[in-house]
C-alpha cells in the first residue's frame, strides 16, 4: 500500500503502473488539495480531479509569428488614425495660407472661426452615428467606411472656389473623424492581445500625431489647395490595408458566425496557436451578455451594473479634453506672439509637433512595463505644473507689467513639456482604454456616447478659449486649465482601474460583477520581452 501511494502521487506514473505494482482487485483514494472525486471503473480507483480554471489562461510565449497578424491590424487602422490627424491640423496651416496675398481665396475671421471648429462639431455626430454602425455592419467595415469620404472631403476642398465648399469638405472629414475616432479603439480593444494591447492599442496616437506633423512641416511649402491634394492621397494606403484584415472574432460571435469567429481568431493569433480557450472565453462572455438580451443597450447603459466603466470613460473623456490641450495646440502661434518669445512661431509650432510624436513613442514603449494609472499620475501631474508656470508667466508679464524678454524660452518650454505630459497619458490612455473597460453588452452605445462627449468637449474648448482670455485673463485661463488637471489627478488615483495585462472578460468582471467574480491580474509577457525570443521561421 505504502508502494501504491508512492507510484499514484508521482505526477509520470499512470492508473495501470499502479494496478500492476499491486495485483488485486483494490479499491483506495487518492487525495488531490482543489479538487472534486471522481471514479475510475476499470481499474475500481477513486480518486479526485482538479477542476478546470476558467479565470486563468494557459501561459502561452509569444512569438514574433502570433503578434506580427497583430501587428499588421493595428498598423492598418493606424493609418486612419494618421487621416484623422492631418484633418485635425489642416486649418492651422491653410487659414494663413488663405489670407497670404498670393491666395484667390480669403476668409473673414469669423469664416476662420467654423472653418477650425466645423470639424470637432461634425466629428460629434460622428462619433453618435459610429456606435450602432460598428455594432450593425461590424468594426472593421465601420472604419473601411470612412476611407472614400476621407478622400472626397479633400478634394472637394482642394477644388473649392468659395468658402462653402470648404465647409462642406470640413463637415465630411468631421464626420468621418468622429466615426474613427470611436470605431478605431474598439478594434484594437477586441483583437489584440492583452500583452501587447497597451503598446498596439497606442499606435493610433502614434500615427494621428504622425498626421499633425506631416501636415505643420507640408504646410510650410504647399498652399491650402495643394495641402488638400495631399489630404487626398494619405487615406489611400489606409483604404488598401484595411482589405488585408479581418472583422473581429468578437463581432461575429455576438452576430451567431462562430465559424467565421474562429478563422478570424486564428489569423490574428497566428496559425500554429491554439486558440480553444480564447475562442471559449469570447462564447462565454458573449452567452453572458445575451442573458440580458431584453433589455435594450440604452437602457441598459444607465444602469447600476454599468455605471462604473460609464462614468470612467466619460471622467477621462472630460479631463481630457479639459486639460486644454486643444486650446493650446490650435492657438499655438498666436500664444507665442502673445508671449513675445524670442523663437520664431512656426518653428516653436514644429517643435511642439516633433515632442508630441515622440513622446507617444515613448508611451508606446512604457505603457505595457508600468500600466496605464502610473502614466497618467505622470501625465497629470506635469500638466498641471506647466500650466501654472504658463498662467504665472502671462501674469507677470501682461498684470504685474514686468518685462520678460529675457525668459522668451518659458512659454517654449512650457509648451513642451506639457505636451509631453498629455502625449504619454492623456492623450492617448482615455481612448485606449474605451477599448478597454466598456462591457461587451454597451459597448457600441457607450463608445458612441464616450466620443460624442469627447468631442463636444472639444468644440466647447476651442471655441471659448478666446472668450475665456477676455474674461479671465491668459494668465486665469490657464490657471483654470491646470487645477482642472489637479482634479483629474485625484479622479485617476479614486476611480480608474488598472488594465495593463487583463483580458477584456476579466475586466468586465471585474468592474460589474460581484466580488465572487473579481479575478487578479494576470501575469503576462510585456511586447519588451519579444526583443528576447528568437523569431520563428515563418515570422515576417
Amino acid at each position: 500500500m505504502k508502494e501504491l501511494n508512492l507510484l499514484i502521487a508521482s505526477p509520470t506514473v499512470g492508473l495501470d503502473e499502479c494496478r500492476d505494482k499491486v495485483p488485486g482487485q483494490l479499491t483506495t483514494t487518492v487525495v488531490i488539495p482543489y479538487s472534486e472525486m471522481e471514479r475510475d471503473d476499470k481499474h475500481n480507483i477513486e480518486y479526485e480531479k482538479q477542476p478546470p480554471q476558467p479565470h486563468k489562461q494557459p501561459p502561452t510565449a509569444l512569438s514574433l509569428a502570433a503578434i506580427m497578424p497583430q501587428v499588421l491590424a493595428a498598423v492598418s487602422v493606424s493609418l486612419g488614425s494618421m487621416v484623422v490627424g492631418f484633418s485635425s491640423a489642416y486649418t492651422s496651416p491653410a487659414i494663413a495660407s488663405m489670407n497670404s496675398n498670393a491666395s484667390s481665396l480669403h476668409v473673414t475671421p469669423q469664416e476662420e472661426s467654423w472653418i477650425g471648429s466645423l470639424m470637432p462639431l461634425c466629428a460629434l455626430f460622428g462619433g453618435i452615428a459610429g456606435g450602432p454602425l460598428i455594432e450593425t455592419i461590424g468594426r472593421r467595415t465601420t472604419i473601411l467606411s470612412t476611407a472614400i469620404p476621407f478622400i472626397l472631403s479633400f478634394l472637394l476642398i482642394a477644388s473649392a472656389t468659395n468658402v462653402a465648399t470648404i465647409l462642406a469638405g470640413r463637415s465630411i472629414s468631421g464626420f468621418c473623424v468622429g466615426i474613427a475616432s470611436l470605431a478605431l479603439p474598439v478594434y484594437l480593444g477586441e483583437t489584440v492581445q492583452p500583452e501587447v494591447r497597451g503598446t498596439l492599442g497606442l499606435l493610433p496616437t502614434t500615427f494621428g500625431n504622425s498626421g499633425i506633423l506631416i501636415c505643420f512641416i507640408a504646410g510650410k511649402y504647399l498652399d491650402w489647395s495643394l495641402l488638400a491634394m495631399l489630404g487626398a492621397a494619405i487615406p489611400v494606403p489606409f483604404l488598401l490595408c484595411m482589405f488585408l484584415i479581418p472583422e473581429t472574432p468578437r463581432w461575429f460571435v455576438e452576430k451567431g458566425k462562430q465559424q467565421r469567429a474562429r478563422k478570424a481568431l486564428q489569423w490574428l493569433r497566428g496559425n500554429n496557436t491554439d486558440v480553444s480557450y480564447e475562442f471559449s472565453e469570447i462564447e462565454k462572455s458573449n452567452k453572458d451578455a445575451e442573458k440580458c438580451e431584453n433589455e435594450s443597450a440604452f437602457k441598459e447603459l444607465f444602469s447600476a451594473k454599468y455605471s462604473r466603466p460609464l462614468i470612467i470613460s466619460i471622467g477621462l473623456m472630460f479631463f481630457q479634453q479639459l486639460s486644454g490641450i486643444n486650446a493650446v495646440i490650435f492657438y499655438t502661434v498666436s500664444i507665442f506672439k502673445d508671449a513675445g518669445s524670442t523663437i520664431d512661431e512656426n518653428l516653436s509650432t514644429i517643435i511642439v509637433g516633433i515632442v508630441n510624436m515622440g513622446s507617444t513613442f515613448v508611451a508606446t514603449m512604457l505603457i505595457d512595463r508600468l500600466g496605464r494609472k502610473i502614466l497618467l499620475y505622470v501625465s497629470s501631474t506635469l500638466m498641471t505644473i506647466t500650466l501654472l508656470i504658463l498662467g504665472t508667466f502671462f501674469y507677470v508679464k501682461n498684470v504685474m507689467q514686468i518685462d520678460t524678454t529675457e525668459y522668451g524660452w518659458v512659454p517654449l518650454g512650457s509648451f513642451v513639456v506639457f505636451v509631453i505630459g498629455f502625449s504619454i497619458g492623456f492623450g492617448p490612455i482615455p481612448w485606449l482604454m474605451l477599448g478597454e473597460i466598456l462591457p461587451a453588452k454597451i459597448r457600441g452605445t457607450a463608445a458612441a456616447l464616450a466620443t460624442g462627449f469627447n468631442w463636444s468637449c472639444t468644440f466647447l474648448v476651442t471655441k471659448s478659449f478666446s472668450d475665456l482670455k477676455a474674461i479671465l485673463g491668459q494668465h486665469g485661463a490657464f490657471w483654470m486649465f491646470g487645477v482642472i488637471c489637479l482634479f483629474g489627478l485625484v479622479f485617476v488615483i479614486l476611480l480608474v482601474p488598472e488594465t495593463q495585462g487583463k483580458s477584456l472578460e476579466d475586466i468586465e468582471r471585474n468592474l460589474t460583477g460581484s466580488g465572487k467574480d473579481k479575478v487578479p491580474v494576470r501575469t503576462v509577457r510585456r511586447m519588451s520581452s519579444i526583443a528576447n525570443l528568437k523569431p520563428l521561421p515563418s515570422s515576417i
